[in-house]
């Protein structure tokens, strides 16, 4: 079978202080002792932390993981993988430990972004608190969706689409080239292929579970003095209401509401405007990183 949903993002940043008040403060993620010495870990669900957020002096994206359905899956996937001619490597018992998962294989994509394939994760009994939010939309459909970079769309989308099973939903010709949008469960699109000059994590979104979730994260995001992206917007492909603001490290954050739902199979198409209304850009800070490249 193929990739079932996101299941976690881990992220290499310059100060782990900048990260607290942003996730957990305006995200609304729930904080939590981790395994990893140092860094931040956050739940959304009882799944293990989904956000793990580690300083570096390099920073960047350490891993996006994807989630499948057992063993069996992982071992049929890793063949795939390699007799396409990348290389993977099995997840010692210690760096399972640390993802709190049973197992899982690395690899790099074709752009050079690291991805890790996991099953078995390690449930937690402890009810999640979010003060901040009614709740936020997972399950079935995982931690929500990320856009990753891409030297050549075109070969990352061989690679996602024919190697680790995902299913087009729609596309957008951009200046650089063409954006994928890729589907591996209801979720309108759980991967996004970027063109860009070099590999990194772009965007991340998390989805709550009621309108009014967006309209406080908006005025916690003002509270916060944290800086707008994008203005409150729909969009054209999953219909989501969101918003969109700077993470510390510059990705493009989105917190939105309300996205689409794909129950079997469903033609693809093209897309010419990202939004329905709404979502006017607003650019990085002055002496603000900017956007990953």
């Amino acid at each position: 079978m193929p990739v079932l949903s996101l299941g976690y993002l881990r992220l290499n940043v310059e100060s782990v202080e900048q990260w607290k008040p942003f996730v957990g403060d305006f995200m609304g993620m729930m904080p939590v002792e981790g395994p990893l010495p140092g860094a931040l870990h956050y739940r959304m669900d009882e799944y293990p932390p989904r956000l793990v957020v580690t300083e570096s002096a390099t920073p960047g994206l350490e891993a996006v993981g994807f989630e499948v359905l057992d063993r069996s899956d992982l071992r049929g996937l890793v063949t795939r993988i390699e007799a396409a001619g990348f290389e993977t490597r099995t997840g010692t018992a210690a760096e399972c430990a640390l993802r709190q998962v049973t197992g899982f294989a690395a690899f790099d994509d074709p752009s050079g972004n690291r991805v890790e394939l996991f099953y078995g994760p390690v449930l937690s009994h402890r009810p999640v608190e979010l003060p901040h939010v009614s709740g936020f939309v997972t399950a079935d459909q995982g931690m929500g969706h990320v856009i990753l970079n891409a030297v050549d769309t075109e070969a990352a989308y061989e690679f996602y689409v024919g190697v680790l099973g995902f299913t087009e939903r729609n596309s957008l010709e951009l200046p650089g080239g063409t954006s994928y949008f890729l589907g591996c469960n209801a979720r309108q699109h759980t991967l996004g292929l970027n063109p860009a000059e070099g590999p990194a994590l772009l965007h991340f979104m998390v989805e709550t579970a009621e309108i009014d979730d967006v309209g406080k994260a908006l005025d916690r995001a003002h509270d916060l003095g944290i800086p707008m992206m994008q203005s409150l917007g729909k969009h054209t492909n999953d219909r989501m209401l969101s918003f969109y603001i700077y993470s510390p490290e510059g990705h493009a954050t989105e917190i939105g509401w309300g996205g689409e739902q794909i129950e079997g199979a469903a033609p693809t198409y093209r897309i010419t405007e990202g939004a329905v209304w709404g979502h006017r850009y607003t650019p990085p800070p002055a002496g603000a990183k900017g956007l990953p490249r």
